[in-house]
C-alpha cells in the first residue's frame, strides 16, 4: 500500500527521520521521487538508493498467499457479533481482513450496532472478544460514550462492574473527523493509531456523511472526484484490513432513485427485488462505492419494533432473510439495549 509508512518498511530510524525532514513519511512520497532525488536526500550512494527503492517497493505491494493457507487460518476468520441469527447470515460474524457495510434508513440502529461491536471487540476472547482497542471514527457526531457504557452494563452486567466498564472505555479511540480531506488524513495515517491502540477493528460511522455534504454531482467534475476519494478511502482501508487481518466496518447512508429501476434483482428496503422502471430505495454513493465493500448488510424496519436484516456479498444476493429474531437482540425501538 502507497500509504504505508517508513517506519514500517524496515528502514533505519535514523534514515526515516532524515527523509521526514523533507515530509518524505510513506512510500508514495519515497517511490514519486527519482533515485537522483533520493541521493540528494539521504546521502546514499546510487547503488544504496537502487537498493533502497526495491526493498521500500516489495514492503509495500500486496503480498502473495495460497488457498492452503487460508484454509488453515479458516477458523479464526470471523468476529461473532454476539447475534446468534446475524452470525448466521454471516456464516460466523463479521470477516477479518475486509471490509462491512452497515446501511439502512436513518434510526434502524446502524450507529448503535458499532458501538456494540466496539463493546464487543474489548471482551476477552474467552467470551467471544477479540481483547483489543477499537478505532472508532465518527464523521456525524453520532457517538455517545454514554450510550456505549450503557451497552455494556446492560449487556453484560456480571462482567462489567464500575472498574471494568471504565477500562473498557478507555480502549475504544473516538476520532472526530468532519471533512473529507481530515477523513482521509486519517485513514492514511491510521496504521500508527492501530499499532499504538492495539485496535482489533476499526469503524467508521459514517462513510457516506462527508462526502455527500462537500459533493454535489449534479455539479460538473464532482462526481469524478468524488469517486476518486472514495477509491483512496477504500483502498486504504482495505490495506488495513488486510495488513492487520481486522473487521473493518462501515456506515453508509441511503438514496432513492425515481423513476429508474437500476440494476435488475437490486436489493431494496422493502426487501423486494426492484422491478424494470419502477424506483428503488438503495445505498448510497453509487455502483463504483458499492464494489468496493466486500459485504453488505441491509438494515430496515419490519414495524416500529422489529427490524430486519438483508445480507448481499458483491452482487449476489443471499437469500432467505434473517427476520426480527436476528436483530430483535439488539433493538426493538431506538432506545433497548443491544
Amino acid at each position: 500500500m502507497a500509504s504505508k509508512k517508513l517506519r514500517r518498511t524496515g528502514l533505519s530510524v535514523e534514515l526515516c527521520d532524515r527523509l521526514k525532514r523533507h515530509q518524505i513519511e510513506n512510500c508514495q512520497d519515497l517511490l514519486s521521487l527519482t533515485p537522483i532525488e533520493v541521493m540528494r536526500l539521504a546521502g546514499q550512494s546510487y547503488q544504496q538508493v537502487l537498493v533502497l527503492l526495491k526493498s521500500v517497493s516489495q514492503s509495500c505491494a500486496p503480498s502473495m498467499t495460497t488457498a492452503l493457507e487460508v484454509w488453515k487460518q479458516r477458523a479464526d476468520l470471523c468476529f461473532s457479533t454476539s447475534l446468534p441469527g446475524l452470525d448466521r447470515l454471516l456464516q460466523g460474524g463479521l470477516s477479518r481482513g475486509t471490509l462491512t457495510e452497515v446501511t439502512g434508513p436513518s434510526g434502524c440502529g446502524k450507529s448503535q450496532m458499532c458501538m456494540m461491536l466496539s463493546v464487543l471487540a474489548t471482551l476477552p476472547k474467552s467470551m467471544g472478544g477479540l481483547d483489543s482497542g477499537v478505532i472508532y471514527i465518527d464523521t456525524e457526531s453520532a457517538f455517545s460514550a454514554e450510550r456505549l457504557l450503557e451497552i455494556a452494563q446492560s449487556r453484560f452486567p456480571d462482567y462489567f462492574s464500575k472498574e471494568r466498564v471504565l477500562e473498557m472505555a478507555g480502549r475504544v479511540h473516538v476520532f472526530r473527523e468532519l471533512t473529507c480531506q481530515d477523513l482521509l488524513n486519517r485513514l492514511k495515517r491510521l496504521d500508527e493509531d492501530i499499532i499504538s491502540s492495539k485496535a482489533g477493528l476499526v469503524i467508521l460511522d459514517s462513510v457516506a456523511s462527508v462526502v455527500r455534504k462537500e459533493y454535489d454531482t449534479s455539479l460538473p467534475g464532482n462526481l469524478a472526484h468524488r469517486s476518486n476519494l472514495l477509491g483512496q478511502e477504500a483502498a486504504t482501508l482495505k490495506y488495513l484490513a488486510q495488513a492487520f487481518r481486522i473487521p473493518v466496518v462501515l456506515t453508509n447512508q441511503i438514496t432513492t432513485h425515481v423513476g429508474d429501476g437500476g440494476e435488475r434483482g437490486a436489493v431494496s428496503f422493502t426487501g423486494v427485488p426492484s422491478e424494470e422502471g419502477s424506483g428503488y430505495v438503495t445505498a448510497a454513493l453509487g455502483n463504483t462505492w458499492s464494489h468496493s465493500v466486500n459485504t453488505r448488510l441491509i438494515f430496515q424496519y419490519v414495524d416500529a419494533r422489529q427490524r430486519q436484516g438483508i445480507m448481499t456479498t458483491r452482487k449476489w444476493r443471499i437469500k432467505g432473510q434473517t427476520r426480527a429474531s436476528s436483530l430483535s437482540e439488539y433493538g426493538q425501538d431506538s432506545t433497548t439495549t443491544l
